[in-house]
């Protein structure tokens, strides 16, 4: 088959023929008709990220795709039905604890090191192969579909986020990052949740206007100054009551204070959901009040990705209209020009932005 491979960090991908995956039990091999490629990936190619990767490896992390073959354990899934490839893989001898490994892109810690020996290789190429578990039925589309289904790997993150928070229809949300790629998606999968309504704050006055225009006055847009007390009470007055849960997805390069300010302005007993890189690429770490949590009974949850269900109970909220993958402008490369999808996402990775590589 053919491959886009990473062969050592800092170097183009290599486009070349690879061996087709070998199907084992607790396996299915999927036929790759469109991966989305992260904004950042560039970073994970360059080693800016520091990701643990295996070389070389078929980055590329979930996919949408065809059953190609399943293995003898496999009951449900039918050779040629449509899939989404989920490429958070969990090791299978601890339910309680599991090592994760994201598939085709980094595998943080030992174990999850030994599940990337197995299931490295991701979706820049025209087959992967997949846990059973990890693929999830989206029901009949067309292949022209595919390029826009892979907005699901964005919308996953923000949902995991809420389920762990358990947030509630008719609660109000903000979310500290709300013009970037993944906060975007956060305030739309927050309204298809049926928040009443998402507090944005930001510093980019077109795009907070953008989120106002394509889903209406549920969401409170705010524009930030730096001034961190300043920005607290512009958050509380734009949500015109309680802050119920607060989703901080800040990327790494963010000051903590912009985070703090954000996270401050949860209520007595509300919820606090962390999924972004504050710290992540050094500098200092976040600081937050002891007795300010203790006396308010505040929930901090860390969250990373999601539980294995949420893939598809989120593709149910898109069958049933409430989550509207029309949003996302989509540019798609073939997988000869894997390098050129590379810059392109690098350069291109706002709010309902789509790169998609389609072997």
């Amino acid at each position: 088959m053919k491959a886009a491979v990473l062969k050592s960090l800092g170097s183009p991908l290599v486009i070349e023929n690879a061996p087709e995956p070998v199907l084992g039990t607790g396996e299915v091999i999927v036929d790759v008709i469109a991966t989305r490629v992260l904004s950042y990936m560039n970073e994970v190619f360059s080693g800016a990220r520091n990701y643990a990767l295996e070389l070389p490896i078929i980055p590329g992390p979930g996919a949408i795709g065809r059953v190609r073959a399943i293995g003898p354990d496999a009951t449900k899934l039918s050779v040629g039905e449509w899939v989404f490839c989920d490429p958070t893989v969990r090791s299978r001898d601890d339910a309680a604890a599991p090592d994760i490994a994201l598939q085709g892109l980094t595998a943080p810690g030992a174990g999850a090191m030994r599940l990337q020996q197995h299931f490295r290789h991701g979706s820049f190429a025209e087959q992967m192969r997949v846990p059973t578990e990890n693929v999830k039925p989206l029901g009949q589309i067309t292949s022209d579909e595919a390029t826009r289904w892979c907005a699901l790997g964005t919308l996953l993150v923000p949902y995991g986020g809420f389920l762990a928070a358990n947030l509630q229809p008719g609660e109000t949300v903000l979310v500290s990052g709300a013009t970037g790629n993944f906060g975007s998606a956060a305030v739309s999968v927050a309204l298809a949740m049926g928040a009443a309504c998402v507090v944005a704050p930001g510093r980019n006055d077109e795009i907070l206007a953008d989120l106002v225009v394509r889903f209406g006055d549920r969401v409170r847009p705010v524009r930030l100054s730096g001034n961190e007390d300043d920005d607290r009470e512009s958050m509380k007055r734009a949500a015109r009551g309680p802050i119920d849960c607060v989703l901080d997805i800040m990327p790494p390069s963010v000051s903590t204070n912009v985070v703090r300010a954000a996270i401050m302005t949860v209520r007595a007993y509300g919820r606090v959901v962390l999924m972004g890189g504050v710290g992540m690429a050094g500098g200092a770490g976040l600081e937050l009040p002891y007795p300010w949590i203790m006396r308010n009974c505040i929930s901090i949850h860390g969250v990373w990705m999601y539980p294995p269900d949420a893939a598809g109970r989120l593709i149910a909220l898109v069958r049933a209209g409430l989550l509207r993958l029309e949003e996302y402008a989509a540019t798609a490369f073939d997988l000869d020009h894997a390098n050129e999808a590379v810059e392109h996402a690098a350069a291109n990775g706002g709010p309902f932005k789509l790169t998609v590589i389609r072997p």
